[in-house]
């Protein structure tokens, strides 16, 4: 979701501005989402690399993310849609990382319509390092792919499909590096909040059209 901070300047907006009409047009896209019937959805909300920004900054994500886990998550539930958080949520405050576990675990064991994958504080190379060192601490010095997979921290999180990045960028800045190796890649230089329906639309009617061989 990449673009707030551009727009809001483009907008004459402070940066925090940019970051709340984000979060708006993520609560759209969701909804698109549901409507296309997409079974799951991953968010970069918040990379390793984003703890280095402004203290200011930070602290502004940071109360919307506990206003996201407060108010809007609780209403995800009501809605069957289940909710995972993926990254190194240690680095978060400690009532931040209870309100995580506990949206977990009531959604935990339900049947829901769609799933919605929240990679806070992700870093696709930080998740493969913390990955390699925990086999390694189990003593490992081999293993499959899939004992591997089941140690990051996206286990039981399916592959994307499909990965749109907004904002003009081409490139995923460390995003789901091992789980992205067959998805699509659309990117859009339409900022974040200015993304629409039809864009959204239109990369779907392409992705449709593409054939995926996965090296067959």
């Amino acid at each position: 979701m990449d673009g707030n901070r551009r727009w809001a300047k483009e907008q004459g907006m402070p940066t925090n501005e940019g970051h709340r009409k984000g979060y708006e047009k993520l609560k759209e896209v969701m909804s698109w989402s549901r409507e296309a019937g997409i079974p799951h959805v991953v968010i970069y909300g918040f990379s390793t690399e984003n703890w280095q920004r402004s203290e200011e900054e930070v602290s502004y994500l940071m109360q919307i993310f506990r206003f996201i886990l407060e108010n809007e998550i609780g209403k995800m539930i009501e809605k069957r849609i289940r909710v995972r958080f993926i990254g190194d949520l240690a680095r978060f405050s400690e009532d931040i990382q209870k309100m995580m576990m506990r949206m977990e675990a009531d959604s935990d064991g339900k049947e829901y319509d769609s799933t919605l994958h929240l990679a806070m504080s992700y870093g696709g190379r930080a998740e493969i390092v913390a990955a390699t060192n925990a086999l390694l601490k189990e003593g490992k010095i081999s293993v499959s792919e899939e004992e591997f997979s089941h140690t990051l921290w996206t286990k039981g999180m399916v592959d994307p499909d499909l990965i749109i990045r907004t904002g003009g960028e081409k490139r995923l800045s460390n995003f789901l590096p091992w789980q992205s190796v067959y998805s699509e890649l659309f990117f859009s230089d339409t900022k974040w909040p200015m993304f629409t329906k039809e864009e959204f639309d239109a990369i779907l009617a392409a992705y449709s059209e593409r054939e995926r061989r996965r090296g067959k």
